[in-house]
């Protein structure tokens, strides 16, 4: 990889990043149930990737071979989102935020067996020391609390997450990120089109402006920019470099909730910086 075209991928990778990072405060933020949030997340996400994609003109044809791929990515992205933000509402945007940041751990042990490639000891090594960032960020977990729940519901979003992740990879090459992301987006809102009928609609024109930023910049435009960083590094890779991630969404919660962290998880944060810094390095280098 040339230097300037490794620096351009590594920009767009970090500012997918920046954007999907928004997820946290939002969650925390919009004032309704939580399958409904995700519901129309995906609806309106949707209707603005295929009016992009249309005009773009790209070709929303998927060959029968890859459409259990894309289902079994659209559930698991849906499962994914719903976990997540259960655990945002229980907790705070740091807790739902670094429970989720487990996957990449989880992802250095599963890509090597889904995608038969070559297990690397060095991907395992950083991968524990953001999860060791996030120990840090985030030490105490009480059993009797609801930041126990949230952060079970945040591991299993991780699981779900990790595996779309790698189910993406074997696609990303063959297809445009948006058109992926597209068939995604109306497999979740299929998923949980009954929401509709279960549940209450109000307060839902004074959560509208922050449901839209949720669906058209950190659904639509991150997520797309973040599957198309997967033709250029490898899931485990892309998942380290993301583990700013929450570092980016606590920061963003202290300037528009006021949620301000402790030393304890600017100590964690900076584990997970020096673990991006060391990551984006070793990738350069090669």
């Amino acid at each position: 990889m040339q230097k300037q075209q490794y620096f351009k991928n590594l920009i767009q990778l970090n500012f997918a990043v920046l954007i999907i990072s928004t997820s946290g405060a939002l969650g925390r933020y919009i004032e309704l149930p939580v399958p409904l949030i995700i519901l129309l997340r995906a609806l309106l996400g949707a209707v603005f990737l295929y009016l992009f994609c249309k005009w773009k003109k790209l070709s929303f044809k998927i060959q029968k071979k890859d459409q259990k791929v894309v289902l079994y990515s659209g559930i698991l992205m849906g499962v994914h989102w719903i976990t997540y933000f259960t655990s945002l509402k229980l907790s705070s945007v740091a807790i739902g935020m670094l429970s989720v940041f487990t996957y990449p751990v989880i992802t250095a042990f599963l890509e090597p067996l889904m995608l038969k490639s070559a297990f690397k000891k060095s991907n395992l090594l950083l991968a524990l020391m953001v999860l060791v960032g996030i120990y840090f960020l985030a030490p105490e977990f009480s059993m009797e609390n609801d930041q126990f729940k949230a952060i079970g519901f945040g591991i299993f979003s991780a699981l779900c997450y990790s595996i779309r992740n790698i189910y993406m990879k074997s696609k990303a090459a063959e297809y445009e990120g948006s058109i992926l992301m597209v068939y995604q987006l109306i497999i979740v809102s299929v998923m949980l089109s009954p929401v509709f009928y279960l549940y209450d609609m109000t307060g839902f024109q004074a959560s509208l402006p922050a449901v839209l930023i949720l669906a058209l910049l950190t659904t639509a435009t991150g997520h797309t920019l973040f599957i198309y960083s997967f033709r250029n590094f490898t899931i485990s890779t892309a998942s380290i470099i993301s583990g700013v991630q929450p570092v980016y969404g606590i920061i963003i919660g202290m300037l528009f909730l006021g949620e301000f962290p402790e030393m304890n998880t600017i100590f964690g944060g900076a584990l997970i910086l020096g673990t991006v810094l060391i990551e984006s390095i070793r990738n350069f280098k090669k």
